[in-house]
C-alpha cells in the first residue's frame, strides 16, 4: 500500500440503482468507472475513497480493495493473512471486526476463515478487535482468492450528519438523490414535494442546488486508518462549491409533526432560507409563481404505511391535482404498488426496473411533462 499503484474501489448502492450512481461517478470525474451487480467500481488512491464518501450523493458506502491472494486450505489461509501488509492500513489503536464470506472455494467455513484472519491480525501486526468496532474488514473468498476489503465509509451514507427529525419509513437520502436525477432533476428548476414527511426530496434538491458535499456535515471509518491524512482531508472538505439557490424548494404535508421535523432538518442541513414547508393536504398543493419544474412525491404505499385499500383514493386526489394545476410540470412517484400509481391516471412512462429498499420492491413512476 506504500506504491502509487490505484486499487479498486467499490462503491455500493441499492440494486436497480447502479447505472444511474455510474452517471453521477462519471459526472464527478473517478477513473475507470463500471457498473456491476450492487454499485460501480472504479480505480483511484487514498484521497479517491475521501472524496467518494464526501461527495457522492447516491452511494451507501465505499469499500476498499487493498489486496488479495490465493488460498486453498486454511492453514494457507493463516499463512498468508500473517504475510499481508496489514500495518500500511491498520492502526493497532483502532478496533476493527472481520467479515468472512466463502463462495466456490475449498475453504468453505467462514468461521474457521474469519479466526485465521482474525489471529492472524492480532499475531503479526497488533490489531485489536471488537465485534462493535466500526472499522469493518471485509475479506471475500470466491473461487479461491481471497479479496481483502476495508468498509471506509462506518455509518451507511444516507446519513448526512444533520437529518435528526424523522417520521414513519423515510426515504433514504442517497435512495432520493438517484431518483431525483433519474427525472433529470440538476437543481436548476423548482421542486414541489406534496407529502413531504421529514423533508428528504426537498432537503436533497435544495443541496444539489446550493453545490453542498453531502458528507459535509459527518466523520467517517477512514479517518481511523493508518493511510488518513487529516490535513489533505480537510482541504478537500473546504473545496466544496457552494451557492445560494434561489427560494424554489416547496414540501408540505398534512401532519403538522412532519412539517415541524423537515423544518428543522432544512435549518440543520443550511438550506433554510430556499425551502419552504406548510401544512395542509395533497389535494391542496399548488405551483409557485415562475417555470414548471419536477414535482416529487413518496406517498404511503400499504407496505408499512396505511391501508392499501384506503390509499386509492388518496393516489386518485393527487393525480386529479397534479393534472388540474400542474399543467407543464413532471411528476416522479415512488411506490411498489402499481396498481396505486395508475390510480393517479396520470400519463407514466414506461417503468424502469423494481429497486430494492427496506425488504420490498419499489418502482420510480415517471411522467413527461403534463399537458
Amino acid at each position: 500500500m506504500n506504491t502509487p499503484d490505484p486499487f479498486e474501489i467499490f462503491l455500493v448502492c441499492a440494486p436497480g440503482l447502479e447505472p444511474v450512481l455510474l452517471e453521477e461517478v462519471i459526472e464527478q470525474g473517478f477513473t475507470s468507472p463500471l457498473a456491476g451487480p450492487g454499485g460501480v467500481t472504479v480505480m483511484g488512491h487514498w484521497p479517491d475513497v475521501w472524496r467518494a464518501n464526501l461527495n457522492l450523493r447516491g452511494a451507501v458506502r465505499v469499500l476498499a480493495r487493498v489486496g488479495s491472494f490465493m488460498a486453498f486450505h486454511l492453514a494457507q489461509l493463516d499463512k498468508r493473512a500473517r504475510k499481508f501488509d496489514w500495518g500500511a492500513v491498520l492502526r493497532a489503536d483502532t478496533p476493527v471486526r472481520v467479515q468472512v464470506t466463502c463462495k466456490a472455494s475449498k475453504i468453505y467455513h467462514a468461521k474457521a476463515a474469519s479466526e485465521r484472519i482474525e489471529r492472524a491480525l492480532v499475531e503479526s501486526h497488533s490489531i485489536t478487535l471488537s465485534p462493535e468496532a466500526e472499522l469493518v474488514v471485509k475479506v471475500r473468498i470466491h473461487d479461491n482468492q481471497v479479496s481483502i476489503s476495508l468498509d471506509t465509509t462506518g455509518e451507511a451514507l444516507h446519513v448526512r450528519g444533520h437529518k435528526e427529525a424523522v417520521g414513519k419509513a423515510p426515504m433514504r437520502e442517497n435512495l432520493a438523490a438517484l431518483m431525483l436525477r433519474q427525472c433529470g432533476y440538476t437543481g436548476r428548476e423548482p421542486l414541489v414535494d406534496p407529502m413531504c414527511g421529514s423533508g428528504t426530496f426537498v432537503i436533497e434538491a435544495a443541496e444539489i442546488a446550493a453545490g453542498l458535499q453531502p458528507g459535509r456535515s459527518r466523520s467517517f471509518a477512514f479517518e481511523k486508518l493508518a493511510s488518513f491524512d487529516p490535513v489533505a482531508f480537510e482541504t478537500l472538505r473546504a473545496t466544496g462549491a457552494q451557492s445560494q439557490p434561489p427560494a424554489m424548494f416547496f414540501g408540505s404535508d398534512r401532519d403538522a409533526g412532519a412539517v415541524r421535523n423537515a423544518t428543522a432538518n432544512a435549518v440543520r442541513a443550511g438550506v433554510a432560507d430556499c425551502t419552504t414547508f406548510t401544512c395542509h393536504g395533497a389535494a391542496e398543493v399548488r405551483p409557485p409563481e415562475g417555470p414548471a419544474g419536477l414535482v416529487m412525491v413518496n406517498p404511503p404505499y400499504g407496505g408499512r404505511i396505511g391501508n392499501k385499500k384506503l390509499l386509492y383514493a388518496l393516489y386518485g386526489s393527487f393525480g386529479a391535482t397534479m393534472l388540474a394545476h400542474f399543467k407543464g410540470w413532471r411528476v416522479g412517484l415512488v411506490t411498489s404498488e402499481p396498481a396505486l400509481a395508475k390510480a393517479t391516471g396520470l400519463p407514466w412512462k414506461p417503468l424502469g426496473p423494481p429497486i430494492a429498499h427496506g425488504g420490498m420492491k419499489i418502482w420510480l413512476w415517471q411522467t413527461p411533462p403534463l399537458r
